[in-house]
């Protein structure tokens, strides 16, 4: 990624108050031009030991998705990230990000409904997995998330989870195939998702050790995995070899890092020790403005 001027860091600036002034929020100003910041010529995105993926569904609401790409792009993301390709410009999106050059960490390619937990939902799931891996392909992008699903009636926990595993095992083959991750993703059910079937660490390891695939992984969301269960370094050692991505964001709030309770610093320096050299994502909800945000989160790499 090439350093930006000052001239770029106010465009995308400017930007951000537009965005702010859709969803309703009074513009952020850029700083005066008389008074430079020391880094106001580097990515301010660019941290010192990892690479971060901006989530352009959280950043930059408001704006078309081509302008959050660029933003992301400006403030320096070697990457970014998205939720469901299903109504986005696919061909677009990859070559914009060609031409910026980001690379797509990862997209979403099963979402919480229909649920993979139920049996019936097994044929749809494995036939809109391989239009995904198609999709993949286009992004050059080689790791795609797949959700658990919601609570099915009549069902238990233990239930739900061996039809997850059984789901999955039938995938495997699929995705190692094609040279793609399937990235497994535990929520939250105390605040963000209640009702869903898959929450925590310890569960999810469970789930990718029975199926035994090197292409099925977790996407290890901190955020959710701090609502879930706390301990997360002790958690992040115990299952680190099922880990397939990873995802920051503060609570409460899920804001960026360095707005919360979790110490990043700490957190980051774990992965970073454990070996992961991965992407990752920033799926939070930029507090101020996506300018400070992305410092926020570029200082919490510092140790």
């Amino acid at each position: 990624m090439s350093r930006f001027s000052r001239r770029t860091l106010l465009g995308a600036a400017a930007a951000v108050g537009a965005a702010r002034v859709a969803r309703g929020q009074e513009p952020v100003t850029p700083a005066p031009a008389a008074q430079p910041q020391a880094d106001d010529t580097a990515p301010v995105a660019k941290a010192q030991h990892t690479r971060f993926a901006a989530n352009i569904e959280m950043w930059w609401t408001g704006l078309p998705v081509e302008q959050r790409i660029r933003n992301a792009a400006a403030l320096g993301f070697p990457a970014i990230e998205f939720w469901p390709w299903r109504n986005k410009d696919v061909p677009a999106i990859a070559a914009l990000c060609k031409e910026l050059g980001l690379a797509v960490a990862q997209f979403t390619a099963w979402g919480f409904v229909p649920g993979m937990n139920d049996p019936k939902n097994h044929e749809a799931f494995l036939a809109e997995l391989r239009a995904s891996i198609a999709t993949a392909k286009e992004l050059s992008c080689d790791r795609m998330v797949v959700v658990g699903g919601n609570d099915q009636p009549g069902m238990t926990q233990a239930e739900m989870h061996g039809h997850i595993v059984e789901a999955l095992q039938r995938a495997a083959p699929i995705a190692e195939d094609a040279g793609v991750t399937l990235l497994l993703e535990p929520m939250n059910i105390r605040v963000d998702h209640p009702g869903h079937c898959l929450y925590g660490s310890e569960p999810a390891v469970k789930i990718t050790r029975a199926v035994g695939s090197k292409s099925v992984k977790i996407c290890w969301d901190l955020y959710h995995m701090q609502m879930s269960e706390g301990d997360l370094c002790g958690h992040l050692a115990d299952g680190f070899d099922q880990l397939g991505y990873a995802q920051v964001a503060n609570a409460p709030g899920r804001n960026e890092p360095g707005t919360g309770e979790i110490w990043y610093p700490r957190v980051l320096r774990q992965l970073h020790e454990l070996g992961y050299r991965g992407f990752v994502g920033v799926e939070c909800r930029p507090l101020e403005d996506e300018l400070t945000a992305a410092r926020r989160t570029a200082a919490a790499d510092v140790w």
